[in-house]
């Protein structure tokens, strides 16, 4: 498996995980509240921040038929179009390189999800890192492959994809010139409930396509999240903002600062917890061996005395011989005179 790398940063199971606040429409039209944001998820922890560039004319018809309303009565953008949703929601071109020069100096690396072709010719003349294919994008042959023929690592969403759709996107990218590839497994409902977040998926997906796997997530919380990395997620993508009460497109299924703080310091430990199989004493419990039981004397005793259930115990420390051999020593004769509370020795017998 080819490195894959954004920004100088490695990715992959061997590393701690790459983890992406997403700011879609998170800045409400502001300039400053994007770089705030910017600020706040560097401060918060994480390692890249992400947009997405499209207009809303780039990805949706100005249309007033039914087809172009979000019916769906319990979805947050219910009864909207989809017109007046994108153009509440997209970052201006003009804002991306402040964006990217914010990001950059607080040490991350910020990319984007182009949603169109014309959108991948724009980040191109920025010098974009990587590119991420969208969800509902991930049908898109005609982007994967213009996002491919770029050369810089792509990220896929997969929610929805069946595995003939997702064989289909992965094999676009790599024919068109990816070498760098992550798939991210992603429920696209908004939010996302856990039961059907799949995160099983993650490992048989590793498996099956042969490259870096992650978790785009819509939860709630950072349960899903930290289930992901211990199922091997290298990477992590969250929405960010910086108050749900501030409101926005995408703010009910958002993080705040403070929980991601919680996602960044969580997801390392069980990046760090999952190690490798191990059993016996590994270095940090040399000294609780102390605590383990093992056989002691419990009486005084003088040679030739019989070992009894009253003289010979199972108790802490763990200096004696292990407890197995505790039936062994019943009934069997000391040979030297031992006073209570000595470690139980082969020499006594």
């Amino acid at each position: 498996m080819i490195e894959f790398n954004i920004g100088g940063t490695s990715i992959s199971q061997s590393n701690k995980p790459f983890i992406i606040a997403e700011m879609s429409g998170n800045h409400n039209q502001s300039l400053e509240r994007a770089l705030a944001i910017v600020d706040a998820a560097a401060d918060a922890g994480a390692t890249a921040l992400k947009l997405q560039t499209y207009t809303a004319d780039t990805i949706t018809l100005d249309a007033a038929g039914e087809d172009f309303i979000i019916k769906d009565e319990s979805s947050f953008w219910y009864g909207k179009s989809l017109h007046g949703l994108y153009r509440q929601a997209y970052t201006p071109w003009e804002w991306h390189q402040p964006i990217m020069d914010r990001a950059k100096n607080q040490g991350m690396a910020c990319f984007s999800s182009p949603f169109d072709e014309d959108s991948v010719d724009f980040l191109e003349e920025l010098n974009m890192p990587a590119y991420k294919i969208a969800s509902f994008e991930n049908n898109h042959l005609p982007l994967i492959k213009k996002v491919a023929a770029t050369g810089k690592p792509m990220i896929i969403s997969t929610g929805m994809a069946t595995i003939s759709e997702l064989y289909e996107a992965v094999s676009m990218a790599r024919e068109s010139g990816c070498e760098s590839l992550a798939l991210l497994k992603c429920t696209s409902s908004y939010p996302a409930s856990p039961e059907n977040s799949n995160i099983l998926t993650i490992p048989h997906m590793r498996e099956l396509f042969g490259c870096e796997v992650g978790l785009s997530d819509h939860t709630m919380g950072i349960g899903a999240a930290i289930a992901a990395v211990a199922n091997g997620a290298s990477i992590i993508e969250k929405h960010f903002t910086l108050s749900r009460v501030d409101g926005g497109v995408d703010c009910t299924f958002s993080m705040e600062p403070n929980e991601f703080v919680s996602l960044v310091v969580e997801a390392k430990r069980a990046w760090e917890s999952l190690g490798r199989i191990s059993y016996g004493v590994v270095g940090s419990e040399e000294k609780s061996k102390f605590f383990k039981r093992s056989l002691y004397i419990a009486e005084n005793m003088v040679a030739g005395d019989q070992f009894t259930v009253n003289n010979l115990r199972v108790v802490r420390p763990g200096m004696g011989l292990p407890p197995k051999f505790y039936e062994q020593f019943l009934g069997r004769r000391v040979a030297v005179n031992v006073q209570k509370g000595t470690p139980v020795t082969w020499d006594l017998v």
